[in-house]
């Protein structure tokens, strides 16, 4: 099995103990079983990532004797999150993804797109096998929100109105649903309550620090120069917040930002104003708050998903 979890996860590994690493080594089986033979799906699936969305839905579910549900359900969900990938490479004319050549670079935006529609679909087809109704809304409509969300992305590009609420909404479409459609379904599996807040919480969070860590770098934990948010027109909160606190970030045209250079400078803008640390302190509240709402459950329960939450700011740190 390839290695998938960075090491912040590895706390709530050694709590789960031996039950969980055999889950998540079961869904990596599974995922490259639903490529089968298709080389560009294997190849994303391959490619492998944190599995940060498995891995939620299996703490959420910790404990339980649906094993085999969780783990479709778990697989379902990272199917759905490569197939967005997939998709954004080719929106994006991205030459790589996690340091490797994106299936849009290495046979063409046709073969990219069905890649990502034959992930997409086999998702569903894969949640299908539990039976559960309630497990396929929660996935569908997480799946939906992703749609909207990348279009409000394209459709607020290069724009300098671009509002906290808005940036808040686009987040909950594109990151935070599917954080917690994976919480559901841990959940939905192990009959037990809703956890869909906590995981929109962390999903939030996640996607604010990842925004953060585009301004601040480095590169070397990244895998890529700082400010490719920038270059790409993408609007997010430190840019947000610097506009705010400074006259020559509010006036700023991206499309001026004119490569790699000039967008490490106004990262060094934005870090000057603080608004860096602001959206950092915010992604910080919100965990917290994620871990506070969280409902009556056992004491390794709550402790595992604490950690997940802890670990996530930890991989920001």
């Amino acid at each position: 099995m390839t290695e998938t979890l960075a090491e912040p996860f590895d706390a709530i590994l050694e709590l789960a103990g031996q039950p969980l690493r055999e889950a998540m080594a079961t869904v990596e089986t599974r995922l490259r079983e639903i490529a089968g033979v298709e080389a560009h799906a294997l190849h994303t699936i391959a490619a492998g990532g944190k599995r940060l969305r498995p891995l939620l839905v299996f703490v959420a579910g910790l404990g339980s004797s649906a094993r085999t549900e969780l783990c479709r359900a778990a697989a379902a969900v990272e199917l759905v999150h490569s197939a967005t990938l997939v998709h954004d490479d080719v929106l994006d004319d991205a030459p790589l993804r996690r340091g490797h050549k994106t299936v849009f670079a290495a046979a063409g935006r046709e073969a990219a797109t069905a890649t990502g529609d034959l992930l997409l679909s086999s998702a569903f087809s894969e949640l299908a096998r539990n039976g559960a109704v309630d497990q396929l809304v929660a996935l569908s409509a997480a799946s939906s929100a992703l749609a909207r969300g990348e279009l409000m992305q394209r459709a607020d590009a290069w724009r300098a109105d671009v509002t906290l609420e808005r940036y808040l909404e686009r987040c909950e479409l594109k990151t935070a649903r599917l954080f917690a459609a994976a919480c559901e379904l841990g959940a939905l599996c192990a009959r037990r309550p809703p956890l869909g807040p906590f995981g929109r919480a962390v999903g939030l969070a996640f996607q604010i620090l990842d925004d953060v860590l585009d301004i601040t770098g480095p590169a070397e934990r990244t895998g890529k120069r700082r400010g490719a948010d920038l270059l790409d027109g993408t609007v997010t909160l430190p840019l947000i917040l610097a506009r705010e606190r400074s006259a020559e970030l509010a006036a700023l045209d991206l499309r001026s930002v004119s490569g790699p250079d000039d967008a490490d400078r106004v990262c060094g803008l934005i870090e000057n104003t603080g608004a860096a640390e602001e959206a950092r302190r915010r992604a910080l509240d919100l965990v917290a708050t994620s871990k506070r709402e969280l409902p009556l459950m056992s004491r390794e329960e709550r402790r595992a998903l604490e950690l997940v939450a802890d670990s996530l700011v930890e991989r920001y740190a």
